[in-house]
């Protein structure tokens, strides 16, 4: 495959009035979208009818995406507010952040999958720390030819690494956009789909603030060279780093697709051997 790659980067931006219809466009449920705040504050809301979500007008290959991002309070069983990258066509590349909501003073689980050629299975799922409906907190997807690494408020809860194998596939030929929703999962979301959505408790609204993308944009044509000296592009774990994600597996994953001998009668998959 041969594409040309130019690395553009985004700085915080503070006002989603200024820039949100320059860089993302409405997907669906535009009528349950509002910017507030002067365009400080963005939130997607769910009914019984319809969700809502975004995504980005460019694609991007390999990044760093972060968000500011509250989750909807009090009784959100059933629903699923999701940040992730994704590429399209019926074998896609995807990395996801998706928050699974909670009966009332239950914790939120926070789900997270890589999906390669249209396969995905690779969850990990934690608790978090903090309420995440109580204020804003920093979500993070760095995606470098190296690894995948999730990030929560700066703090690396998951990685993926590349192994350099056909038989451990890693998202790094196809370009991906950016996307972000609030929908009805609430046939696996909530205790395996034991806890249905509560439509009196509806809307059940999320809200959004200081999106950042630091990335390449994919531009088709002829060639290819490096995509930049940015950082964040051959950024890896580095020793206190392993340790703090060490310290949030140990603490707060409640699960991990590698420990799960239900599903891999033969041994865990290859990949496993080397993510933590």
């Amino acid at each position: 495959m041969n594409f040309l790659l130019f690395l553009v980067v985004f700085p915080l931006v503070a006002a989603f009035a200024s820039n949100f219809s320059l860089e993302y466009d409405l997907t669906w449920g535009s009528d349950r979208v509002r910017i507030l705040n002067n365009g400080e504050l963005l939130t997607l809301s769910l009914d019984k009818d319809s969700g809502s979500g975004f995504q980005s007008r460019k694609e991007y290959l390999f990044g760093k995406m972060s968000v500011q991002l509250k989750l909807v309070p009090g009784d959100s069983a059933g629903t699923v507010t999701s940040y992730y990258l994704a590429s399209q066509g019926s074998t896609w590349d995807e990395i996801d952040f998706e928050f699974l909501g909670n009966l009332s003073g239950d914790p939120y689980t926070v789900h997270t999958n890589v999906i390669t050629g249209g396969k995905g299975g690779r969850e990990q799922q934690f608790h978090l720390w903090f309420d995440p409906t109580a204020d804003f907190h920093t979500y993070s997807i760095l995606w470098n030819p190296q690894v995948i690494i999730f990030y929560v408020d700066g703090t690396p809860i998951r990685q993926f690494k590349n192994l350099g194998s056909s038989k451990a596939p890693f998202p790094n030929r196809q370009a991906m956009r950016i996307h972000s929703s609030i929908w009805n999962g609430d046939e696996w979301a909530t205790r395996g789909g034991l806890i249905k959505t509560d439509w009196s408790k509806a809307p059940f609204t999320a809200s959004y603030r200081n999106m950042s993308t630091q990335a390449c944009i994919w531009t088709y044509g002829s060639g290819a060279y490096p995509c930049g000296s940015s950082s964040w592009l051959a950024r890896e774990l580095d020793g206190p780093s392993l340790e703090r994600l060490m310290w949030v597996q140990k603490r707060y994953m409640i699960y991990n697709y590698c420990m799960d001998p239900k599903r891999f009668t033969q041994g865990p998959p290859l990949e496993c051997v080397a993510n933590t």
